[in-house]
């Protein structure tokens, strides 16, 4: 079997809500689409809690249990889901699409949707990792809202960052920007807005030792990385903010990519530069990162793909 190709309609690489909800279009549209998990089952919203913003949950929902609810809805209307991951591709224009899986498995596939994601880059601290989801987050704009009236900090030099903690400025009592460098790499205008919101401190020349606490962040020790001084800060949630790494590797050979390796898309579409490749979600998207805009991208390339094919008479 493994030295047979697989010949399939509909291929989506990676099972977050834009590959899941791609799954869901293309399966009603009878593409009978085959969905490969990747790494991270599920995607980004698996290592997060408590989920509050999506529409359609009154009362919020745990992250790793709403993407078992799109799973299962793909699955129902006739998507099939398999653990692997897809280690190598050979694109071309108009396909069919050659698509290697866990280096032996091949699959010719008519049409691609790319939603492998990005991922979100860490400290590496033993504190973050065990803390996460309990206090430690990379979106702001997601958890922000846990800790409204409260104390947090925020690590990062950016656009991003600095965007991160203005938001975190309007809900929470005091947030402390951790700035590696003297100084920022965002622009003059968010700078700017920074320096004038009163209840942000920024601590230039700053790196973060350890997050403190048990079952949940309670404090951040620092250190200046000029004096070598360290202090600790009293707050109950830790936000990092120093950038996402889409998960895009495999397909540079093939697909146009920003500077950052993000996959372009074709303006108001999901098309990328290679005919029947399609891409949803922050595999190409490094503006809104949110689980609802993934989702209605994924939608997006479905039925992008849906007309692509009966255009192809497949």
């Amino acid at each position: 079997m493994e030295n047979q190709i697989e010949k399939i309609d509909c291929l989506i690489i990676g099972s977050g809500p834009a590959g899941y909800t791609a799954a869901i279009y293309a399966a009603r549209a009878d593409m009978k689409p085959v969905v490969y998990e990747g790494l991270q089952p599920g995607g980004q919203l698996t290592i997060t809690t408590d989920v509050e913003n999506y529409p359609g949950y009154p009362d919020g929902i745990m992250g790793p249990e709403m993407m078992e609810m799109f799973k299962k809805q793909a699955v129902r209307l006739g998507t099939v889901v398999r653990f692997g991951m897809v280690t190598k591709v050979d694109f071309k224009d108009g396909g069919p699409q050659m698509v290697t899986v866990d280096g032996q498995h091949k699959i010719e596939a008519k049409s691609v949707i790319i939603s492998t994601g990005a991922s979100a880059k860490w400290l590496g601290l033993e504190s973050e990792s065990r803390l996460n989801g309990s206090g430690v987050s990379a979106c702001a704009v997601c958890d922000g809202f846990f800790y409204r009236g409260q104390d947090v900090a925020i690590v990062g030099a950016g656009d991003t960052a600095c965007e991160e903690a203005s938001y975190l400025a309007k809900i929470c009592k005091q947030v402390y920007l951790l700035v590696r460098k003297d100084h920022f790499r965002a622009s003059k205008a968010m700078q700017h807005r920074v320096h004038s919101t009163p209840n942000i401190e920024v601590l230039y020349n700053t790196e973060t030792d350890e997050i403190l606490g048990d079952k949940t962040v309670e404090a951040v020790r620092v250190i200046n990385n000029q004096t070598q001084e360290k202090r600790e800060i009293p707050v109950k949630g830790f936000f990092v903010a120093i950038g996402h790494t889409p998960n895009t590797g495999i397909f540079k050979e093939f697909l146009e990519m920003d500077d950052q390796g993000y996959i372009i898309t074709k303006p108001d579409s999901s098309y990328t530069n290679v005919d029947g490749v399609f891409c949803s979600g922050d595999a190409q998207d490094k503006i809104y990162r949110q689980a609802v805009t993934a989702a209605g991208s994924g939608c997006m390339a479905a039925l992008d793909a849906e007309r692509w094919l009966s255009a192809k008479g497949h």
